[in-house]
């Protein structure tokens, strides 16, 4: 896969890297081929590095780069669930202090063999102050664009509010004998 070099830096205004992470078999996979070319591709099993020539989203002791995290979890696998405290401690260990998270459960369209409720989600969600918990088909493109789109409004809602910061901390009022100043 081609990597966007510094040429393609022109076309965007922000660039932002979001990493979706959950137990295996989830559809993490599925939900980025679908987002990125509307196509879905059932036993998908290429790894998610491929989408990053930089490796595994964690390298133990290091601070994680990403400005957010989608974890996922199959509606139809409690377990898989279950382990979404676990990915939401991880991001809390390895990630900045302001990765947005959005919480994801895939393969709705599989209804019938539901073991996870959204009600359940959402109250994770809101105990665990995760921005959103949506229900996805990437079999069906339901709600997979949604998801990715509300993640990069949301980074850019905290990059905008960062950087509000930054500039109103960076201000100072400095007085020197020639009368008051601004400075840095």
């Amino acid at each position: 896969m081609e990597t966007p070099g510094p040429e393609h830096d022109e076309y965007f205004d922000f660039l932002f890297k979001i990493i979706l992470i959950g137990d295996s078999n989830v559809g993490k996979t599925c939900l980025v081929q679908n987002f990125k070319s509307g196509i879905f591709q059932r036993d998908s099993r290429t790894p998610l590095e491929w989408i990053s020539p930089y490796g595994p989203w964690i390298s133990r002791g290091r601070k994680l780069s990403a400005h957010g995290a989608i974890i996922a979890y199959d509606i139809t696998r409690q377990g898989t669930f279950d382990s979404v405290t676990h990915w939401i401690k991880e991001v809390e260990i390895y990630g900045a202090n302001n990765v947005v998270l959005v919480l994801i459960g895939n393969k709705c369209d599989l209804e019938k063999e539901r073991q996870v409720q959204f009600e359940e989600a959402c109250n994770l969600s809101k105990e665990k102050e995760i921005l959103a918990a949506l229900e996805t088909s990437a079999k069906e493109s339901q709600n997979v664009e949604e998801a990715f789109i509300m993640m990069a409004e949301s980074c850019c809602l905290v990059t905008a509010s960062m950087s509000s910061r930054r500039t109103r901390r960076g201000t100072t009022r400095l007085e020197s004998s020639s009368g008051p100043t601004l400075g840095r």
